[in-house]
């Protein structure tokens, strides 16, 4: 077995013209992103692949962009300012078929970087935090390059890795990102409480990242068992897993078994995951698999937006024509909810931006993007109510997302919506 090398001797293994993943969220290898980027003079063309990442990113610099040029399929702060500037671009894609396009070679993977937990006896390490679509390009990649962390938990599922599938690896003790909640608004803690009124007992939950799924997660103490099932975790399921609220026992598939395709909170939830048989971390290519979802009996998705119009049509990606984010599993669980036997598919987001702005608006901004289409949406959720739009025709949909806007908005949306339909 190779033995441990420095991060500027292990992305030696890096050529111009090659197409280099690294590891997602809190998995960011920094040190061998630095490492590789400290040869941008030696290096032209190199392409390189992720979601969200954390850290600085320094291969955006617009001085480095001969040599390294950046895909993102879901844009991290650390990249908006490149992708807005034309220094990075954006791959609009189902988080679910990210996997699929590294296996089937539609984007071709030559180098991975990821970090992993040091190994057991047998020579296995995990992949940690993040399996999520980071498994398929370690599965397709010609040279893996890993960061062995102490740090790192220990998780069960699909991310084992044997130190034999390593070009070149590092031992490098670090802390890892974390992501620490915010505390709650008003607004948010009263979406919280409408969702909550809508989850039945028995039900499995996805939730999306951010405040709203956290006050979600808060407002479920009286709930009863409940399941997991979804792309993302965060440290808010820890307090219901403790109090006997979430146990899985009625979840059809992994049943008493938490499934989830990546971690971001604190190191308390890294801390809950470790070697915790509770806990699957699996390939994001299943676990958001449309026909995975909807076998899940009241299956309930919890997502955000950034904009829905009075139609139903959903953004979720990008502030006009400027990236934000990204499509992610949005819809791969929208759809799943949809056809599972009681489920819900919920959009939910606060009725104005910081300045004020509604977010239930006439029409998109130009250039936003649909990420949920109207065909799909069914609720949409504010801090002042629920609309159930699914069955509704244009004008319904329209009354009842005006109803739940800001009282300030609601005036001009009316007239709008008069222009548009002629009657209202």
């Amino acid at each position: 077995m190779k033995k441990a090398t420095t991060p500027t001797s292990a992305v030696r293994h890096i050529k111009s013209g090659d197409h280099v993943y690294i590891h997602t969220a809190g998995a960011t290898p920094n040190s061998l992103v630095q490492a590789m980027t400290d040869r941008a003079d030696e290096l032209k063309g190199v392409e390189i692949y992720h979601m969200h990442t954390e850290g600085t990113a320094p291969y955006t610099d617009p001085a480095l962009k001969d040599s390294f040029h950046v895909n993102s399929f879901f844009l991290g702060a650390n990249c908006r300012s490149a992708t807005a500037n034309g220094y990075a671009d954006f791959i609009p894609s189902f988080l679910s078929e990210i996997p699929i396009m590294f296996r089937n070679g539609v984007v071709p993977i030559d180098v991975a970087l990821i970090m992993v937990s040091p190994p057991d006896k047998h020579g296995f390490c995990s992949m940690g935090i993040s399996v999520d679509a980071s498994k398929a390009a370690v599965d397709v990649a010609k040279i893996v390059i890993a960061q062995i962390n102490p740090r790192m938990p220990r998780t069960h599922g699909d991310g084992i890795i044997h130190m034999n599938r390593f070009t070149d690896y590092i031992e490098l003790e670090e802390e890892i990102h974390e992501l620490t909640p915010h505390p709650l608004t008003p607004e948010e803690e009263q979406i919280g409480q409408h969702i909550a009124g809508m989850i039945e007992d028995r039900s499995t939950l996805q939730l999306g990242i951010g405040a709203i799924p956290d006050a979600v997660l808060s407002c479920l103490g009286n709930h009863k068992d409940l399941g997991i099932h979804t792309e993302m975790l965060s440290d808010g399921i820890i307090p219901l897993v403790e109090q006997g609220v979430v146990t899985n026992k009625y979840k059809t598939r992994h049943k008493d078994v938490i499934v989830s395709g990546f971690l971001l909170g604190t190191r308390k939830l890294y801390d809950f995951v470790d070697d915790n048989p509770m806990v699957r971390i699996l390939d994001i290519q299943y676990v958001n698999d449309t026909a995975v979802i909807r076998k899940l009996p009241k299956m309930i998705s919890i997502n955000s937006a950034i904009e829905v119009d009075i139609t139903g049509q959903v953004n979720a990606d990008s502030i006009g024509t400027k990236m934000y984010s990204g499509v992610g599993g949005q819809m791969d669980f929208i759809r799943g909810a949809s056809l599972s036997p009681g489920g819900k598919p919920i959009i939910a987001l606060t009725s104005t931006t910081k300045k004020g702005e509604s977010k239930i608006s006439s029409i998109l901004k130009p250039g936003a993007g649909v990420v949920t289409t109207r065909a799909h949406v069914h609720y949409i959720v504010t801090e002042y109510g629920v609309a159930d739009l699914y069955g509704k025709n244009l004008r319904e949909r329209a009354h009842a997302l005006i109803n739940i806007a800001h009282p300030g908005h609601r005036e001009q949306l009316e007239r709008d919506a008069f222009d548009r339909f002629k009657q209202f």
